[in-house]
């Protein structure tokens, strides 16, 4: 029981930052029907930005530690909000009336750049965040020694997603970006400014996976510039488990996700938890191929 505790909390860790990176797959593709491919590198920005915050310039000498993760968190994630605006100006909107196979490209090309750019700024070398930051507190769950970091970045996550679905179903802004991702022409029409909505998903995005970049190095500590490439693979893959262009099913995909990888690595092989976790995709798409929550697609008369 101990063991099996352990194991789904972890899960639950890992696939709140499957999700919440899985987010900004889906709200891309959900308007522009496009899968941005430096997503991923987006997410290890924002890692690598939270280790400047933290370690290079030392708030937590200055503010505390709680402080200076807050003050971290909110940083981070507006710059890797810019960032991604600054990608979306640069990369996709010049392209937007091309055909999407461009666009495909243009996301590689600013994949590959991202990721160099990182290693060029911070090192090839691996980082690792201070093994003191966080004191190595644990609560008890269900009788069970739980470290609390894991309960602080599985609520963290599930937080922010559920602000996120409030935002995105409650306010002007979240109709907008409903209604373009529909029907953008009828979206304009209706006076909305699309290339606006555009610009906001590809700020919503990255800054959550700025978010998820630094959870991942206050949590496990080491990052790498290439790590965003499995990181984005397993959050894409956890949007189509869920179904791609719907916020729940990422925001469902990603916990899954987070926990066929926990229990296949610890009750069948470490080894094998990648194709593992592949071959349930595999099956999920034979069962259900627009995903177990597929987007909602309005029917045009």
């Amino acid at each position: 029981m101990e063991f099996f505790i352990q194991q789904l909390t972890n899960g639950l860790a890992v696939g709140g930052i499957y999700a919440l990176i899985a987010l900004g797959y889906t709200m891309v593709y959900g308007v522009l029907k496009l899968i941005n491919f430096a997503h991923g590198d987006l997410f290890t920005l924002g890692a690598y930005l939270g280790f400047t915050c933290l370690v290079s310039f030392g708030l937590t000498g200055y503010i505390g530690v709680g402080a200076s993760i807050a003050v971290c968190v909110a940083l981070v994630m507006g710059l890797s909000a810019l960032a991604g605006h600054i990608l979306e100006r640069a990369a996709y909107r010049p392209l937007r009336k091309s055909n999407r196979l461009s666009a495909v490209v243009s996301a590689l090309g600013a994949s590959i750049f991202l990721q160099n750019a990182i290693m060029l700024i911070w090192g090839a070398k691996g980082l690792a965040y201070p093994a003191d930051l966080l004191p190595n507190i644990v609560v008890p769950i269900a009788g069970q020694p739980i470290p609390l970091i894991r309960v602080v970045v599985f609520l963290s996550s599930i937080v922010v997603m559920v602000g996120l679905y409030v935002f995105i179903n409650r306010t002007r802004t979240g109709m907008a970006i409903r209604a373009s991702a529909i029907d953008q022409g009828a979206a304009k029409l209706m006076g909305i400014d699309v290339r606006h909505v555009i610009a906001i998903v590809f700020m919503i995005g990255p800054a959550l996976g700025g978010l998820a970049g630094v959870m991942v190095g206050v949590c496990y500590g080491q990052i790498t510039f290439s790590m965003g490439q499995l990181y984005g693979l397993k959050a894409f893959t956890a949007a189509i488990i869920g179904g791609i262009g719907n916020i729940p099913g990422a925001m469902l995909g990603g916990i899954l996700l987070g926990l066929i990888e926990a229990f296949g690595a610890a009750y069948i092989s470490v080894a094998w938890k990648d194709a593992i976790t592949f071959f349930v995709l595999i099956l999920i798409l034979i069962v259900r191929p627009t995903g177990i929550l597929p987007e909602r697609v309005a029917e045009k008369l």
